[in-house]
């Protein structure tokens, strides 16, 4: 049976009475998935990847005790170049939170490094390390891939889920930012060199982070996001998450949504980071409204000379849904150069290739 244990898959062996018969031994502190086998069998399978390794299949043999790779992606990563490694810290209420880094080996901490921070903290749903294009670029450019496995989601059960959620939400915002700052305590990085991210709860994430410390942060990747929580329940399916999130048309979930939602508290005058919306017309899940009027305050609210930019598409779905490969490519690139740009890791401090619009959008409105 697969467990999760502290953020990290287990797999436990059981005989047909319950009675424990020991543990297999996983590759590392990653995370397993579609775990199969045979009842007449005496062998059994499952993938596994990290933030710092490519997707595998493994054969384990009941019988002799013994685990092998069946199957590896054919990925060029050098894995064996970087780490991945757990750490602890402590949120604003004192709750320990968990957080993965990957990022070269011998890393120095100086406070120079480019750092990547994204989290998720909602719908009951965990955050596992994967192996993905884009983080393995990331990495090879000598960023930081950090994840941290906020309040809201399912890593720690549903009391962990609840500790997120309703007029606890504010927990999941405190837990990111906390993550950030013990980032740049422990010089893994600066303000200078942070950059946060998040797709759909987490666009609404890192929104608020961004309004609530605009100090903190460099640069901001804000996809298909939440930000309008006083209305978002009268668009498209959003009322589905009224349990998730409360409503503001009940009194008293109006008070804690007005609170935090990150559209009623951009400031005039504010020094906020530089900030690249995605969404686009043909999100049915979450209305794209919400990035489109955010932007356009922020352009005018903002008094840093750093952008602000809408990547905006006609036909494309949420998070990438019926995108084409070369589409997804284009796009990726965009959001890269965005981070590598105000990361400065161009090898200078010069603007991206792309060209970016007069509209403020960053590879045009496909």
């Amino acid at each position: 049976m697969e467990y999760l244990e502290n953020v990290v898959a287990k797999v436990r062996i059981f005989d047909l009475d319950g009675k424990p018969l020991g543990q297999i031994a996983v590759p590392g502190n990653g995370s397993l998935a579609e775990l199969s086998g045979r009842p007449e069998s005496r062998e059994m399978f499952f993938s596994y990847a990290s933030f710092t390794t490519p997707t595998a299949i493994y054969r384990y043999d009941v019988g002799a005790g013994k685990l092998s790779v069946w199957w590896r992606s054919s990925v060029a990563f050098a894995s064996n170049a970087y780490e991945l490694e757990q750490v602890w810290y402590a949120s604003r209420d004192g709750t320990k939170i968990p957080m993965f880094l990957a990022h070269r080996k011998g890393l120095k901490l100086d406070g120079s490094n480019p750092v990547y921070l994204t989290g998720y903290g909602g719908f009951d749903l965990p955050v596992l390390p994967q192996f993905t294009p884009g983080t393995a670029l990331f990495l090879e450019r000598g960023g930081v891939w950090a994840s941290a496995n906020l309040r809201g989601g399912s890593e720690f059960g549903e009391v962990w889920h609840r500790a997120g959620m309703l007029d606890h939400k504010q927990n999941v915002f405190d837990d990111f930012i906390a993550a950030a700052e013990w980032l740049i305590a422990n010089k893994y990085t600066s303000r200078e060199r942070l950059a946060i991210g998040g797709n759909s709860n987490g666009g609404l994430l890192v929104a608020a982070a961004m309004t609530q410390r605009p100090d903190l942060f460099r640069a901001v990747l804000c996809g298909v996001p939440l930000i309008d929580m006083l209305r978002y329940q009268n668009f498209l399916v959003a009322r589905l998450w009224v349990p998730e999130y409360g409503s503001a048309e009940n009194p008293d979930q109006f008070r804690f949504l007005r609170a935090y939602s990150p559209y009623q508290h951009v400031t005039p005058g504010t020094s906020y980071p530089a900030v690249l919306f995605v969404s686009g017309d043909s999100d049915t899940r979450v209305d794209p409204l919400h990035a489109r009027k955010m932007a356009a305050r922020m352009q005018a609210a903002t008094s840093s000379d750093r952008p602000i930019l809408l990547h905006y598409h006609t036909k494309v779905g949420h998070v990438g849904a019926a995108k084409s490969k070369t589409a997804q490519i284009e796009d990726d690139t965009d959001r890269n150069l965005f981070l590598f740009w105000q990361l400065k890791m161009l090898g200078g401090e010069r603007g991206p290739g792309r060209q970016v619009g007069a509209a403020g959008a960053a590879g045009g409105g496909r």
